[in-house]
């Protein structure tokens, strides 16, 4: 950009001194030599300060690895490499028979868990009529001991008459206190639960879900719009879900996934707002410029950036220089219509609300760089020749 100007100014330069034919000497040159040495260096800060420009742009794009959540056998990859997914296309699948066998074993546990719970209530209800019934006897026996005693003591009943309504007492109250004791193991066994709900129940119905969920997984869909590329998965393999071996990359497609970062030095920006126009040329698209507009400006630099650990920080060991700010652009432009691959670099202009005259010049220099994207080659060496 600078070199433009200057050539710019040098032009200008020969065509006063050509119209108005001023004598070329050393004070002539040496006037428009300093005279276009301050003026430059008054325009290039100006517009840098109050239109700044950045040639570090690029698209920056986040992917998911997919690692798998059971382990299996491969059967089928219906995934295209590159090709346009949403949320909830299959990626690939996992022979699902074993799990499907731990599901149906869980079922059968948990049918025979829920029969056990009618048979403990069926247990609980005789307990209760046995109890009854030993109740029943236990006050049957107390009252003939009584009416005996009664009897005895006026001389009516006998001795042994008396001693045998005691055996019976005694007889019936050690049937209705085992019966109490067995109606309290039935309840205790009953009345086990969770939350209303018997504790082998509900064991068996976690571990239906634990088995129902690990025979979707068999299953692995998108979580989201994207494309999966490079894919190296054949049916036939088996699958771990092991950690750092995902079996496939997704790039995400999606609008909060995708953004157009450009970094600017720090005293750039000291001016910049949300909201405030820019324009993009993308080094892919030759000779086009794109309107935008500032999204954010990260209010962080990496270059700062600091992790917790068991020592204290060392300045001398973090990274020299002062790094660069971080803007966000959201283009206000289709782009649809041109091959621009996530991660493409380009060039960005922010144009502010101060010296708006400026961005004029700014806008030119900015198509300037943009043409000159139609002027590349690439050498091809081969066998160490050209």
């Amino acid at each position: 950009m600078e070199l433009l100007l200057i050539l710019l100014y040098v032009a200008i330069c020969i065509a006063i001194f050509k119209i108005f034919r001023i004598p070329v000497n050393e004070w002539s040159l040496s006037t428009a030599a300093l005279g276009g040495l301050v003026g430059l260096s008054a325009l290039l800060l100006t517009m840098n300060y109050n239109h700044p420009f950045s040639m570090n742009a690029r698209i920056y794009y986040s992917v998911t690895p997919i690692l798998p959540a059971v382990s299996g056998r491969v059967v089928d990859v219906p995934v295209v490499p590159n090709a346009p997914l949403k949320q909830g296309d299959v990626l690939f699948k996992i022979d699902p028979a074993p799990y499907k066998y731990r599901v149906d074993e869980k079922n059968a546990q948990l049918a025979d868990a829920e029969q056990t719970v009618k048979e403990l209530k069926a247990a609980l209800d005789e307990a209760k009529a046995q109890t009854e019934r030993a109740k029943s006897q236990f006050q049957l026996a107390q009252s003939n001991y009584d009416r005996q005693n009664a009897l005895q003591s006026k001389g009516v009943a006998s001795e042994a008459t008396l001693e045998t309504a005691k055996r019976d007492l005694d007889s019936s109250n050690q049937t209705f206190v085992a019966a109490q004791a067995v109606e309290n193991q039935a309840d205790l066994a009953y009345s086990a639960n969770v939350n209303g709900t018997n504790t082998a129940v509900a064991r068996l119905t976690a571990e239906l879900g634990s088995a129902k969920y690990d025979l979707d997984q068999t299953t692995a869909r998108a979580a989201g719009p994207g494309f999966v590329t490079q894919l190296a998965l054949r049916p036939g393999m088996y699958v771990v879900p092991a950690p750092l071996r995902p079996v496939m990359v997704f790039v995400n497609t999606g609008s909060e996934d995708n953004k157009l970062t450009a970094a600017f030095q720090q005293n750039y920006l000291q001016r910049v707002t949300v909201g405030d126009d820019a324009e993009v040329a993308f080094d892919a698209v030759p000779g086009r410029v794109f309107r935008a507009k500032v999204q954010s400006v990260l209010n962080a630099i990496p270059a700062g950036e600091i992790q917790p650990s068991g020592s204290l920080i060392d300045p001398g060991a973090l990274p020299g220089g002062g790094g660069r700010a971080l803007v966000t652009i959201n283009l206000a432009e289709k782009v649809s219509d041109y091959q621009i691959p996530l991660g493409s670099t380009a060039l960005v202009a922010i144009y502010t609300e101060h010296m708006r005259d400026l961005s004029l010049l700014r806008k030119i220099l900015l198509r300037i760089k943009s043409w000159q994207n139609y002027l590349f080659s690439e050498e091809h060496f081969e066998g160490g020749g050209h």
